[in-house]
């Protein structure tokens, strides 16, 4: 406070600074003299987030006592084994040395960046065996201070009582069996349930993009401090924090269990390879399991030749809710990791010479891989199955003039599709065609699928869900044809079918319902949002209908909506479009900035299959009590677009009546700038405005009748 508004303040409380001897205050005791500062709550909490303490150092025991000469070697030995595990800081490794005989004591203290590096290092080392006679001990700095003030009687625990936590499926259980999506435009974050009657939307702040867990129970935001996940239906909670410092790319196992993120570094030479760090989570605890470092040619695929530059997710997840294994393609080598340790299985990766792509069955360990062709053809292309962790080989298929391969496998495991592109005789041209593998089978038969014009191009494939069937786009674009197949008939057995071929459709991209039977055959980018809503059992089309401009389409987890959008890389008409299975729209959302829209994921029904057939077949039964509130909401939606026509009708009558009342103004001036006079121009306005009665006779008809007397 400045001396000046202390003399005014001491003036007005009448206290005369001259009789007033300062020496003879005395201040209350303590650093605040009994005044709380209003930063108080900021500093505590700083407190909370940033005080490490000694929680992020470890000691290890049991090293090798060795000379002055050694102490270097055995320092690098260590810094070896423990930098895979978190980042030490530098000078962070300090190992006393006897003064008197200038030997080590046989331990070293370790300090990490943070605590949870540490007490994963204490974790995964524990007991580590550098050789015969040296088996690490390992333990938290802090322990020793907390082990050191045991008291000496027994006290009993306090038993603390139960406060059950929030239940994060919750949401499963909307009376209105409504699923929720998650939107992105400009700065916000929106989450709000699948009704047009719904005006209110919940706003959560990330600084990039946000995505749900596999199974719906999570939300996760980025940050520049990391990541955090949310959970909940109408109220979202944050439930933990996961460091890593401007993290870009986030990925989880299939179980939710494991949550992995992704950053990278620009090298300040730009002839260097950025650099590239990716930690493993556990979701629920926060604790980082592991993590990865190196450049970015590191986790690129298939190395030179393979996609430039770091791919995501760089680990692939297997199958199933276990969440036991992960991969990691690089140069030659297949990684296989176990999430029960964290290592390679058997210590050792997969050596493959020169493959390219790999992917995990979506229901069993079950590994397939690519190779091209090598030696200018000598060696042809393969394509493998692969038992982890046995790593026994299932199945190969060699393949021969093989210009390039996909893998498509099919979402229960029981089939993978595998478009192969050849070249003709002469190489100047390629022709397509698909190697069908039959997963559940004995012995994993193979099939060869050719189209009738061979010389096709294949604009699109997919795998209908819960099904046996696929669909596939082919032919020469703006007009391409669309074929479907079954992997499954009752006349033909095990062999694969086509089902039918619709010709000359305008779609360039195909989606399934998730629950099979419907298809859209949507035309994106330059087909300007053509839809066509297809029932693949009637082989009939439902609807036909545009989103004109869209970007994306996505199905709701039901099969019951489907969402269609137009994010900002087109700068009009941004958001999104819901339409029901059949094609008929519901209702729009329009957005400025709009860029990213999710559908909240649901976990497996535990219905069983017969159960869910069951329900198929009856479902005008099930459905009629909703029928009254679908045509609610339909007279609603009505009411709503009528008030909203009325309001724009208000609007502008109200401001044609502004600006005709400022004319008036004006025109009121000018004539008294004149003395009264009205200008030509303004003349011959009013002449023009004035109305005018005619009357004029126009005969109609002209009938002629006889009239008897």
């Amino acid at each position: 406070m400045a001396e000046l508004d202390i003399d005014t303040r001491a003036g007005k409380l009448g206290i005369d600074w001259s009789q007033v001897n300062l020496d003879s205050i005395q201040l209350p005791p303590g650093e605040n003299f009994g005044i709380e500062s209003d930063d108080e709550g900021v500093y505590h909490d700083d407190q909370l987030e940033f005080d490490t303490g000694f929680g992020n150092i470890i000691v290890v025991d049991n090293l090798p006592v060795v000379p002055k000469t050694k102490f270097e070697k055995l320092e690098n030995v260590l810094k070896k084994i423990y930098s895979q595990l978190g980042v030490i800081k530098e000078k962070g490794l300090w190992m006393p040395v006897d003064p008197n005989t200038g030997m080590t004591l046989g331990y070293c203290f370790i300090e990490f960046n943070t605590p949870q590096e540490a007490q994963n290092a204490k974790e995964k080392t524990h007991g580590y065996k550098l050789d015969k006679s040296h088996i690490f001990a390992v333990n938290m700095f802090d322990d020793f201070d907390r082990l050191m003030n045991v008291k000496e009687e027994w006290e009993a625990p306090q038993t603390k009582p139960y406060v059950p936590g929030e239940n994060l499926q919750k949401w499963l259980t909307d009376e209105k069996a409504r699923d929720q999506l998650v939107t992105r435009s400009g700065p916000d974050t929106e989450v709000f349930w699948n009704d047009a009657r719904q005006k209110n939307t919940e706003l959560y702040w990330t600084e990039s993009y946000v995505q749900w867990s596999p199974l719906g129970t999570y939300l996760v935001t980025l940050h520049k401090q990391g990541a955090a996940v949310w959970g909940g239906a109408d109220t979202f909670t944050r439930l933990m924090r996961y460091q890593h410092n401007m993290v870009k790319l986030v990925d989880f196992s299939p179980g939710e269990k494991y949550l992995v993120t992704y950053h990278s570094q620009e090298p300040n030479n730009p002839r260097d390879a950025s650099k590239v760090e990716i930690k493993v989570f556990d979701v629920r605890t926060g604790r980082m399991m592991r993590d990865f470092k190196g450049s970015a040619d590191e986790f690129s695929i298939g190395g030179p030749g393979g996609v430039a530059g770091a791919s995501w997710p760089v680990f692939r997840w297997a199958g199933g809710k276990d969440d036991k294994y992960f991969a990691k393609l690089s140069k030659n080598t297949i990684s296989v990791y176990e999430t029960e340790t964290f290592g390679l299985i058997d210590k050792k990766s997969i050596k493959v010479d020169n493959v390219v792509d790999v992917c995990w069955s979506p229901t069993d360990s079950i590994l397939s891989l690519f190779v091209p062709e090598q030696g200018g053809g000598n060696q042809p292309a393969k394509v493998a199955l692969v038992q982890i962790p046995s790593k026994v080989e299932l199945r190969q298929k060699n393949l021969f003039s093989v210009s390039d391969c996909k893998m498509y496998w099919q979402s229960s495991g029981e089939y993978l599709a595998v478009k192969v592109d050849r070249y003709t005789k002469t190489k100047k041209s390629t022709y397509s065609g698909f190697e069908l593998f039959r997963i559940k089978e004995r012995d994993i038969p193979i099939e060869v699928l050719e189209l009738d014009n061979k010389n096709d191009k294949i604009i699109a494939f997919a795998w209908e869900p819960k099904g046996h069937r696929f669909a596939v786009i082919h032919g020469d674009q703006p007009r391409p044809d669309v074929s479907f197949y079954t992997m499954k008939t009752t006349q033909h057995g095990g062999r694969v079918t086509k089902l039918g071929t619709l010709k000359a459709k305008q779609a360039n991209a195909l989606f399934w319902s998730p629950t099979g039977k419907y298809i859209i055959l949507a035309g994106l980018k330059n087909f300007n949002g053509q839809l066509e809503f297809f029932n693949v059992d009637e082989l009939e089309t439902m609807a036909t209908t545009e989103h004109f401009m869209a970007t994306d389409i996505e199905w709701d987890p039901t099969g019951r909506y489907v969402a269609t959008a137009v994010t900002s890389v087109h700068e009009m008409e941004n958001g999104f479009t819901i339409w029901s299975f059949n094609g008929k729209l519901l209702y729009r959302n329009l957005k400025d900035h709009f860029f990213q829209l999710a559908w909240r994921p649901r976990p497996p029904s535990f219905l069983s299959p017969e159960k869910e057939e069951e329900i198929a077949k009856n479902l005008k039964k099930y459905s009629k009590k909703y029928e009254l509130e679908d045509q609610d909401v339909s007279l609603l939606l009505s009411e709503q677009d009528r008030e909203k026509r009325k309001a724009l009708k208000e609007e502008w009558e109200k401001w044609v009546k502004q600006w005709k009342s400022l004319q008036e103004e004006e025109k009121l001036a000018r004539q008294s700038l004149r003395d009264g006079e009205v200008s030509d121009e303004e003349e011959e306005e009013d002449e023009a405005k004035e109305v005018k009665e005619v009357e004029f006779e126009d005969v109609i008809e002209v009938t002629e009748e006889v009239v008897q007397e």
